[in-house]
């Protein structure tokens, strides 16, 4: 039928081609027959649709218009475009965008009944109506529309037109297009629908009304049931279809749509507002961590903590696999919150960045011995978690075991403005003050982030580390991507270089060993006996005041990150991301598959003697063992706490030449630590061995330091408070001396104040002022300290 109408209309243009004056009049009316068309016939807004990776409703946002409309669909399926065409346009396949038949039947019976009994409207001029937002009934409306609905059919092809249909049809109450229909009424998508099912959505935008639940119920049934009639006289279906198809009950009362993924959907109604958008979200693996979730906050309510988000990343692709923004809690505990973008106080978080900071510019190695003793630095005093010292630990150790004085410490020695220099190659947006603000803090959690940027940065670590192994020893440019929840879109990791970018593979390799040494929640502390276990190089954060719980676990396929808490900011007693955030984390790796251990290296890596108790690299006096560390390590000075010790025949005593026969020494190498690391060392490794005496009428080196102050530290100043009953109070001097045994001498501004012995501590009660503070041992060794006392 169209070929023939173009035919016909190009025979009137071939006759009136001659004639000058019917050629620009022709001319005129042709021009605006062409534009009497917008080229976008519906500027609605749309719902913002969002789909799992293999295309399943994971959520959808109202248009801004209050209508549930969602964005057109490029097919419909087969049984709509029977059920439709069946029922309202029986020629819609024949026609050029009205039937002149349909509508002479039409006048001719609704002048007989007095009244529109009958509509002779096309399909096509229906999309029309449509688009004119139904304008008044009129004989010129009703010509307007004829004539806008051959141009549309010079536009589209019929099936473009039942598209339209489709999506912008009105079924009942604000629900729009047949896509939201399906979803609201059956639960299902479109292409789901049995024949009956379709018939109903097919006959609804006749009267939309119809569908309002236990109301018309009988008028519905019997609309849906002549179309199936009708279909069945067609051939369009079997008996069987008709007869099962009339069996078929009516929508009883309307679905919810799905809230798989709440959080997310409205991620991307900002991001992309009014589109169909398709994720990469795996379906199955969303409803599960959903489900563990759940599980956890019904648990975690109890203690007064509501709310938790969980993020899943697959590495090599960076795409987001898994989104849990929040738990199922209600609006008084911030349900709408979408925690994986919330900045929270990163606690420990940031310290596996640290360690890999140091490896790779070969300030540590991953044994090297940090010092773990009571600290105060301008006044800041950091502590560890558990109020204890272990003088020194291996710095691998002390990541392990996420120790605060040795990870305070180490980025002293590193400097708080080259490790903020790293954080901004990470791209963590929220630490964004200048370094000076967070000073050492920064490491304890005196910074935010959140878990989509950990989460990124965590997954360039995995990445690095497996391209490198993977492609001869070269990184990408770009592998420090941003995460991708687009199932469309695919990240650009940049062309291949021999640079890297932030962190070496080596040093990544060395911190995820430490990392998988994190000790487990208490249900999974058996990991290692399990040929099925778990290997993962993950790390927990707990901030002050419990106020945030992290956990982040990386493999080598994914990452997994989590945080709990109240998104009200309120800690809450127990709240610790070992105890509360890890179990969740294990639990979600158990949906996904099992991944082997990350690939050693060696392009990045050199084997070298260590010495085996202080983990530097081995000096001649040292014992040691073999280790693989990053090249960039080998730098690194030779071990300094072993040292040659001249000793008598039996060993108990040292000696000099002034006291003993050179010939009667014996030489031996002694690790020796400082005094206060070995005050507190020692206490915690048994065998350690503290350096023996000179031997009596033996001078000894009076210079070598056995004694040091461990409180005050240097340049410090100390404020003496009131206790409840007005009586100041004092402050408490601390000394660590080598021999334990040795009495030691207390003096402050050369006035005597008393004697100790064994536990060195002294009381002090001074007015206001600069004091310096000396102790003296039996041998006449003598240390000195000014301080500034501030007396209330």
């Amino acid at each position: 039928m169209k070929n023939k109408f173009i035919t016909f209309y190009q025979s009137i243009l071939a006759k009136i081609k001659n004639n000058k004056k019917k050629s620009i009049v022709f001319s005129i009316i042709l021009i605006l027959y062409y534009f009497s068309l917008p080229f976008t016939l519906f500027e609605e807004p749309y719902s913002t649709v969002v789909e799992s990776a293999d295309g399943q409703l994971l959520g959808a946002k109202i248009a801004a218009d209050g209508q549930w409309r969602f964005p057109e669909n490029d097919t419909i399926p087969e049984k709509f475009k029977k059920c439709i065409v069946a029922f309202e346009d029986q020629h819609f396949y024949y026609h050029f965008g009205f039937n002149p038949i349909s509508i002479f039947h039409a006048y001719q019976q609704n002048r007989q009944a007095g009244r529109v009994v009958r509509g002779g409207s096309t399909l096509t001029q229906q999309v029309i109506r449509l688009h004119r937002k139904n304008k008044k009934r009129s004989y010129f409306e009703k010509l307007f529309e004829m004539i806008l609905a051959t141009r549309l059919e010079f536009r589209h092809s019929k099936d473009k037109i039942l598209q339209l249909y489709a999506s912008h049809a009105p079924y009942g109450s604000n629900v729009v297009g047949i896509e939201m229909a399906s979803w609201k009424y059956f639960g299902l998508k479109p292409h789901q629908l049995s024949w009956a099912e379709t018939a109903t959505l097919a006959v609804l935008p006749n009267a939309p009304s119809l569908i309002y639940p236990g109301k018309n119920q009988q008028k519905l049934l019997l609309k849906r049931n002549r179309l199936l009639k009708k279909l069945y006289e067609d051939k369009v279906l079997d008996q069987e279809t008709f007869e099962l198809s009339l069996k078929e009950i009516l929508p009883q009362k309307p679905f919810e749509l799905p809230k798989i993924a709440p959080h997310l959907v409205e991620k991307a109604a900002k991001e992309h507002p009014g589109e169909k958008v398709q994720t990469t979200i795996q379906l199955n693996l969303q409803e599960r961590t959903n489900e563990i979730v759940n599980q956890y906050y019904q648990n975690y309510k109890q203690n007064q903590v509501f709310n938790m988000a969980v993020l899943v990343v697959d590495v090599k692709t960076n795409n987001v696999v898994a989104y849990v923004g929040n738990t199922p809690t209600d609006k008084a505990h911030q349900k709408d919150v979408d925690i994986i973008e919330a900045p929270r106080s990163t606690g420990s978080i940031l310290k596996p960045y640290l360690y890999a900071s140091m490896l790779n510019e070969g300030e540590i190695l991953p044994e090297t011995l940090i010092a773990d003793v009571p600290t105060q630095i301008s006044g800041y005093a950091p502590q560890n978690f558990n109020l204890t010292y272990d003088g020194a630990v291996p710095a691998s150790r002390a990541l392990a075991r996420s120790l605060n004085i040795p990870s305070v410490l180490m980025l002293q020695d590193y400097s708080v403005n080259k490790f903020y220099e790293q954080l901004q190659k990470l791209k963590l947006r929220n630490i964004n003050r200048a370094p000076s603000n967070y000073g050492l803090s920064l490491i304890l959690g005196g910074a935010e982030s959140n878990l989509w940027d950990l989460s990124k940065a965590y997954a360039y670590m995995s990445r690095t580390n497996t391209y490198f192994c993977e492609h001869q020893g070269n990184y990408r440019k770009n592998e420090m991507a941003q995460l991708n929840y687009l199932v469309n879109a695919k990240v650009d990791f940049g062309a291949e270089v021999s640079q890297k970018s932030i962190f070496g593979a080596g040093a990544i390799w060395q911190t995820f060993n430490a990392m998988k040494e994190v000790n487990r929640p208490e249900a999974d502390e058996a990991w290692r006996f399990y040929d099925s276990s778990l290997e993962i190089a993950w790390k927990t954060g707990t901030s002050f005041g419990s106020r945030d719980a992290w956990a982040i676990g990386v493999t080598k396929d994914y990452v997994v990150s989590v945080w709990v808490g109240n998104a009200t900011g309120e800690g809450r007693p127990m709240l610790t991301g070992v105890d509360s955030a890890s179990p969740v984390l294990f639990d979600v790796f158990r949906l996904l598959p099992k991944s082997t251990w990350f690939e050693k290296p060696y392009k990045d890596l050199d084997e070298v003697e260590v010495c085996d108790q202080s983990g530097h690299i081995a000096s001649e006096y040292c014992i040691s063992k073999k280790m693989w560390i990053p090249k960039t390590a080998k730098k690194t000075k030779p071990c300094p706490y072993h040292k040659l010790v001249h000793l008598d025949k039996t060993k108990q005593f040292r000696v000099t030449s002034e006291c003993e026969n050179v010939n009667d020494m014996v030489s031996q190498s002694w690790f020796i630590l400082p005094p206060v690391m070995e005050w507190y060392y020692k206490n915690k490794n048994a065998d350690y061995m503290v350096l023996p005496p000179f031997k009596e009428g033996c001078a000894g080196s009076q210079a070598e330091k056995y004694m040091d102050f461990i409180y005050p530290k240097a340049h410090t100043k100390i404020i003496l408070t009131k206790d409840f009953m007005g009586k100041i109070q004092p402050v408490v001097l601390k000394v660590a001396h080598s021999n334990p045994s040795e009495e030691l001498f207390w003096y402050v501004d050369e006035k005597y104040l008393g004697s100790t012995k064994t536990f060195h501590e002294m009381s002090l009660n001074a007015k206001t002022g600069v004091h310096v503070i000396t102790v003296v041992d039996k041998g006449g060794v003598e240390i000195r300290r000014k301080v500034v006392i501030e007396n209330e």
